[in-house]
């Protein structure tokens, strides 16, 4: 069962996301995934991993606002991308990496 609270808050993380403009440069490579994460800037991300990661907005977003709880297979797929292509990405947090998706 749903519960309101949490959907309509999710959906308030979610909509600006989604409106948000996809050119944003790649998490591997932003600021936004180094200062969320603990993670630091690299350039060695592919165009799939990041069409994974974008694609991983929603489900990071609903994961953040279900404080871990809603773990959808966008988010499971990004996760296993960042920590399989980037070893400093191995020791952030799940939590700690879907903030990082939202923030870029």
């Amino acid at each position: 069962m749903t519960h309101p609270r949490l959907l309509a808050t999710a959906i308030a993380i979610a909509l600006p996301i989604a409106a948000a403009p996809a050119a944003a440069s790649s998490f591997a490579g932003s600021s936004a995934g180094a200062s969320s994460a603990g993670v630091s800037n690299s350039t060695g991300s592919s165009t799939g991993n990041d069409k994974v990661v974008l694609q991983a907005r929603e489900d990071a977003a609903l994961f953040v606002a279900s404080e871990g709880r809603v773990r959808g297979a966008q988010l499971e797929a990004a996760l296993r991308v960042l920590r399989a292509s980037r070893v400093d990405a191995r020791a952030a947090s799940d939590m700690q990496l879907a903030m990082a998706i939202l923030a870029r």
